[in-house]
């Protein structure tokens, strides 16, 4: 399995797509810690695109960092379909992006709050709206991490090059 730190062709095609379009993107990441800003980032030319990150692994930090709001935490939990909204969503307006990415989720061994390992959301926010998805991943906590940041490097290139659409 491709270590995510190294940049691939989708964080490549990622940086390339949002730079010629002139714009960017920030992340606001629990259980991959940082993971996908440092794919991002590993690629040549990111400084023109990737705005900065945000890592909101502890649950307060969800909302004082990340912009959940409190009562939806409290309600929905941290691992959830509106927390990842919600951080996608904070990212992109706490760090000015045109693009933000939220992800939450459990790596595991141990299930959270009653979600086994490998659940995880991913929220992508930008031109058009929030869409959260739940990629699959499996494997051992570097692979649900690593699966994790993949999925939303590709989810987000998938969702940049759709917007040139709308």
């Amino acid at each position: 399995m491709p270590d995510p730190l190294v940049p691939g062709t989708a964080a490549a095609d990622l940086v390339a797509t949002l730079a010629a379009r002139r714009q960017t993107v920030a992340t606001a990441e629990s259980l991959t810690a940082g993971l996908i800003a440092a794919t991002i980032a590993g690629v040549p030319g990111a400084s023109v695109v990737l705005r900065g990150g945000l890592i909101v692994y502890a649950t307060d930090l969800k909302s004082t960092l990340g912009g959940v709001d409190p009562e939806r935490l409290a309600a929905d939990g941290p691992v959830s379909e509106s927390t990842a909204a919600a951080l996608a969503e904070g990212a992109a307006t706490r760090c000015g992006a045109t693009w933000g990415v939220g992800i939450t989720g459990v790596a595991g061994p141990d299930p959270q709050d009653g979600h086994p390992p490998g659940t995880l959301y991913l929220g992508i926010a930008g031109p058009g709206g929030t869409v959260v998805t739940r990629p699959p991943v499996r494997g051992d906590r570097w692979d649900i991490r690593a699966g994790a940041a993949r999925a939303a490097v590709s989810g987000l290139l998938t969702r940049v090059r759709g917007a040139a659409g709308m």
